[in-house]
């Protein structure tokens, strides 16, 4: 009876053992129900599966793809990914071969799906004719309200389907012409106008000086990519010309310039389009759009300051723009355009052209300061982007430090630290560095003013022979007015980038925009921006479908992503005084 009473004693404790580790083990008995998940949990699961049919097809177009892109729509709540996934979708569709298009099986609750087929079958039928697309895509949204591209349309077909601006329509141009920037914005005007009335060839005059430096304008000029260390003083770039009678520090004639016609430039349209140019200074830019409306314009071309660029894209008028500068952050789903002299384009060109060159292990010498560091990154990012590997850096502050640096016979040795996130400052030239871990540096690009290359090149002379010197290479910002015959014999050999009109691809325009802006390098830039300003706005069309090409007087442009003008760079060289092409 004992022996009995244990066993069953013991056999209980077994069962209660077993049922502890069981508990301790995160197991559950049979009945008990495991909890649920998430709402957020559940989206989470459902985009990692809708994602991993999209990597999985690497690019390849097919039916469950698009079925993905659609299902992961729904779940998308960050309007950028929002957009990014609307973009992605019609990129998709598009890639389809006529084959899997006619092989489609739509199942009957796919109306999402339909509706994007419908829209693709709209673009197809209408895409040569940007007026008939326009109106099929605004019928098509009237037919699928609900579908996601009905409200937000992908911004490549947005573009695509923008009436097109008719070569006899009227051109609002949005400049700021009273206040800080009044003499910037009438630069560009000046350049418009006067391309538009055929850009007269006057004869050869001689360049007065360049005038003083104002630095309270510098933060305008950088923003707009041309920060020179020759900012004008005076209140307009008219009153400038009228009010300089200064003897010239040279004559840049055809003995300057050598072979420099090999460089094409496109003929400039000549019409009579009324042009309506509105001061953007004068009143607020909401007001001032409908104010355009109401006079009747059917292009605007500006404005010219961000700020200004990023109140119009919120506004959205519905008119065409060519906005006159770039934006950081470009909203993908937008009608506007964007030119300007960006220093980044310029940067790209650098790295572009010193991969041309066979260039392998480059150097890149920068001011000490957030502008040096954007270009030093933009050099560094195109130069990997192309193949290529870590590039070396070196800063500078000031000519006074350089000066002072010459004086103590420190020289500027051929090493550097790696381009780092812009949010790392670089380090200055006198800091201990490393040396290029490719190999030896086989090229310096250097992007400094006249005064400050001056010093920097014999620096670089100081620190290693003739003979071992790598080629030099240096941006536009170097070439500025008031450099006469001494400047180009001390740079022999060194390569710079300029726009065309800079480099006597047209030298009697160049005389005659040196003779309007006091020989003011910034200005005449700017006064080439307007002339092929006034290029794009009358290829406008060309522009939206990303199909234009031309060889204008501030570069070559072409169009990039998100309807923005990329401009190539000529290159010339400094050989025994004078300025000749490079062979690209």
């Amino acid at each position: 009876m004992l022996s009995s009473i244990f066993v069953r004693f013991k056999t209980g404790l077994s069962y209660t053992a077993i049922l502890s580790a069981l508990i301790m083990s995160g197991c559950t008995l049979t009945g008990q129900q495991e909890q649920p998940l998430t709402p957020a949990a559940k989206a989470e699961m459902e985009m990692k599966q809708f994602q991993k049919v999209i990597d999985d097809a690497q690019g390849l177009a097919s039916l469950d793809v698009i079925r993905a892109y659609i299902g992961l729509e729904t779940l998308i709540t960050d309007p950028q990914l929002h957009q990014k996934n609307i973009d992605d979708t019609w990129l998709t569709l598009t890639k389809l071969t006529p084959e899997q298009r006619r092989s489609v099986v739509i199942k009957a609750d796919e109306n999402t799906l339909q509706g994007w087929l419908d829209l693709l079958n709209t673009y197809e039928y209408n895409k040569d004719d940007a007026d008939k697309l326009s109106a099929a895509v605004r019928e098509w949204q009237t037919r699928y309200p609900r579908n996601p591209a009905a409200l937000t349309l992908p911004a490549s077909l947005l573009r695509l389907s923008q009436p097109s601006v008719s070569a006899s329509s009227q051109i609002a141009l949005l400049l700021p012409l009273t206040g800080q920037a009044k003499v910037f914005g009438e630069a560009i005007r000046q350049g418009f106008l006067d391309a538009q009335s055929g850009l007269p060839q006057p004869q050869a005059m001689p360049e007065p000086q360049a005038p003083k430096n104002d630095d309270s304008l510098n933060s305008i000029l950088e923003e707009l990519g041309i920060k020179n260390t020759e900012t004008p003083t005076t209140d307009t770039a008219q009153e400038t010309t009228e009010n300089t009678q200064a003897t010239q520090d040279e004559e840049k004639d055809s003995s300057t310039f050598s072979g420099n016609t090999t460089l094409r430039l496109d003929p400039v349209a000549q019409n009579s389009r009324q042009v309506i140019v509105y001061d953007t200074n004068s009143q607020s830019i909401d007001v001032l759009l409908k104010k355009v409306q109401q006079d009747g314009a059917n292009l605007i071309v500006g404005p010219l300051l961000k700020p200004e660029v990023m109140k119009t894209i919120e506004l959205q008028s519905g008119l065409p723009v060519l906005a006159l500068n770039e934006l950081d952050n470009i909203p993908s789903a937008t009608t506007v355009c964007f030119f300007s002299l960006s220093p980044e384009d310029e940067t790209r060109n650098a790295a572009q052209h010193l991969r041309q060159q066979q260039k392998a292990n480059p150097l890149i010498i920068v001011p000490d300061n957030k502008f040096g560091q954007r270009m030093a990154q933009t050099f560094a990012d195109e130069w990997q982007r192309t193949g290529g590997g870590t590039v070396l850096q070196q800063t500078f502050s000031s000519v006074e430090s350089l000066k002072a640096s010459i004086n103590r016979g420190v020289g500027i040795r051929m090493t550097g630290t790696p381009v780092l996130p812009t949010a790392n400052a670089p380090l200055p030239l006198e800091t201990q560095s490393i040396p290029s871990a490719g190999g030896a540096i086989d090229s310096v690009y250097i992007i400094a003013t006249s005064d400050e290359l001056t010093l920097i090149k014999p620096m670089i002379d100081m620190a290693i022979s003739t003979k071992k010197r790598p080629p030099i290479y240096v941006s536009s910002r170097s070439n500025q007015g008031g450099t006469g015959p001494d400047f180009r014999m001390e740079m022999d050999g060194i390569q710079f980038s300029d726009i065309p009109l800079m480099t006597g691809a047209n030298l009697p325009l160049m005389q005659k925009a040196s003779s309007k802006f006091a020989n003011d390098y910034s200005l005449m830039r700017l006064y080439a921006m307007g002339i092929d300003a006034w290029s794009l706005a009358n290829n406008y069309n060309d522009l939206t479908k990303g199909t234009l090409r031309f060889n204008g007087i501030s570069g070559s442009l072409r169009v990039e992503n998100n309807c923005t003008v990329y401009r190539q760079l000529p290159w010339m060289q400094f050989k025994q005084g004078k300025i000749e092409p490079v062979a690209q």
